[in-house]
């Protein structure tokens, strides 16, 4: 690891209080190998260290906690044919449920942008802090993947259908609707986050906490429960699809013209992954199978057609390959879950789920 690798994520200690920072503002803090690395090693010293009775996850620059990994590199990769990105995945996934299962309180400061690989390194944190200008989000179907991170064990257990709108569309939710979904615990307008941070140096973290949370400004999720858990709880993409435009709200049609614009396949392997999800139990069974749907995704021509059309030529006229919903068989959507043998990600399940 270079002194260029320990810039990108950034580790002290105050008071008791270890911290890390993503610290690539430009490609807003996405995730690298090395940085999933640095991470790893630094909770483990501090799980066993006296000293650290806290950690806290930040993100540098203005814009957000982090964008997700680096999926430029991830289109290089599966462009060559190469293994690169299941190595970094494994490791990611490993880092996600070492942070679910971290024994002192990991406080993650999602503000600004936090998107995939930013969830898996905040949102299984067991104190989780969203601000007024918080943009939280899975959005792999647009770009042919499938959520991971764990994403597809947090949305599977969000109220009624919430965590299937979100998985399916890709949407940004703000502060009042991260919360609704269970993906953060506590709202602190983000210019009360420095204060907060200091003083959790000098206290611990429930003496700190109810200084600063407030309640968040509305959210929009809540007054659409209605159309969402009835048009969500069709058992196939297309029915989703159809209620969606039988409905006379308007969102719902909007919300049926944008889940026809990404990956066909993806949307498939998505609502299948989520269902499963609910069944696996912990949060190692299902980012074990979140490794199987990820690993088979490098060799699906989606992912890297995504991922040209909306990061790297940014034309946003990704030409999905199958075109169509009716084209991606069940067959197609079951090859995604096949075991893989050697290849396998284990990872050591507690019994809490």
């Amino acid at each position: 690891m270079t002194a260029a690798d320990d810039e990108q994520v950034r580790l002290h200690i105050e008071g008791h209080t270890a911290h890390l920072m993503l610290n690539r503002p430009k490609s807003l803090n996405a995730l690298t190998h090395s940085m999933v690395t640095r991470i790893d090693r630094a909770l483990a010293a501090w799980e066993s260290d006296p000293a650290v009775k806290t950690v806290v996850i930040t993100g540098a620059g203005e814009r957000g906690l982090c964008a997700g990994g680096d999926i430029v590199a991830v289109h290089a990769d599966a462009r060559a044919g190469g293994t690169a990105s299941a190595a970094f995945w494994a490791d990611e996934y490993r880092l996600n449920a070492r942070i679910a299962r971290f024994p002192k309180p990991y406080v993650a400061v999602m503000d600004g942008i936090v998107m995939g690989g930013g969830v898996g390194v905040s949102a299984h944190g067991s104190v989780r802090i969203v601000t007024e200008r918080s943009r939280v989000a899975m959005p792999e179907t647009g770009i042919g993947f499938v959520p991971d991170v764990g994403g597809t064990y947090l949305l599977s257990r969000a109220p009624g259908e919430l965590g299937t709108h979100l998985a399916l569309t890709g949407r940004a939710v703000g502060a009042a609707d991260a919360l609704l979904c269970g993906l953060a615990d506590h709202f602190v307008p983000s210019e009360l986050v420095p204060r907060l941070l200091a003083d959790l140096a000098r206290s611990s973290v429930d003496e700190v906490l109810p200084r600063y949370a407030r309640r968040p400004p509305p959210g929009e999720l809540d007054g659409g429960r209605g159309w969402i858990d009835e048009a969500y709880a069709g058992g196939t993409v297309e029915e989703i699809v159809d209620r969606l435009h039988a409905l006379s709200v308007t969102a719902a049609k909007e919300t049926a013209e944008t889940l026809l614009t990404r990956s066909p396949t993806a949307l498939k392997v998505t609502l299948e992954a989520l269902r499963r999800a609910r069944t696996l139990g912990p949060l190692e069974r299902v980012l074990e199978q979140e490794y199987r749907v990820s690993c088979a995704t490098l060799s699906s021509p989606d992912l890297v057609e995504g991922i040209r059309a909306q990061v790297v030529d940014k034309d946003r006229r990704p030409r999905w390959s199958p075109a169509t919903l009716a084209g991606v068989t069940d067959e197609d959507v079951a090859a995604f879950f096949a075991p893989l043998g050697e290849g396998e990600l284990r990872l050591a399940a507690t019994d809490s789920p």
